[in-house]
């Protein structure tokens, strides 16, 4: 088996990129404090054509060099924008019949193995600060929270991992449908 070069991924152009169908997936970032975490969702963001990030609160925005670090680009090719309120910005969401999913640990949240979304719907998923996780006004805001399963001792998962696991898992069942 031989390594594939990046001349043979046939990945999109950022022109391409731009224009193409989306995933119906918004990705809010409630207050991260980690530049590296939010290249590294930007990242993520555009491996799975998600439609636009969020960046909310204390999040840091592009241009900066630790962002770029991990983002390698991404932030040239997935939609962004910077909202100070991130309430706010759930009404205008919900506003757009977009379905708001905090991702986070809560009573009677529903674990992501057995999230089952929509066809023809489009869904926010919100993570949250490092430290605080998201914002206990923003999961009350909330449609749904969802959970990952986890089964060690450790309580939670970087950001960064979460986002990661959260979207390949929603755009595997969307994809599905």
């Amino acid at each position: 088996m031989r390594k594939l070069k990046n001349s043979e991924l046939d990945r999109l152009t950022v022109t391409d990129f731009k224009t193409a169908t989306k995933t119906p997936l918004i990705i809010v970032l409630d207050n991260i404090r980690s530049l590296n975490n939010i290249g590294s969702v930007f990242r993520t963001s555009d491996a799975f054509l998600i439609e636009k990030v969020y960046l909310c609160g204390i999040t840091a925005t592009p241009p900066h060099k630790d962002i770029h670090k991990t983002a390698l680009g991404s932030t040239d090719t997935v939609a962004w924008e910077h909202v100070e309120d991130t309430l706010e910005l759930i009404a205008k969401l919900k506003a757009d019949n977009v379905t708001i999913c905090s991702i986070e640990q809560a009573e009677n949240a529903i674990m992501l193995d057995t999230f089952s979304p929509e066809a023809n719907k489009k869904y926010a998923l919100i993570f949250g600060n490092e430290v605080k996780g998201v914002a206990q006004n923003v999961v009350n805001s909330s449609d749904y929270v969802i959970e990952i399963p986890q089964f060690g001792t450790k309580h939670s998962l970087n950001i960064s991992v979460s986002c990661g696991v959260v979207v390949w898992d929603v755009f595997s069942k969307l994809k599905a449908l």
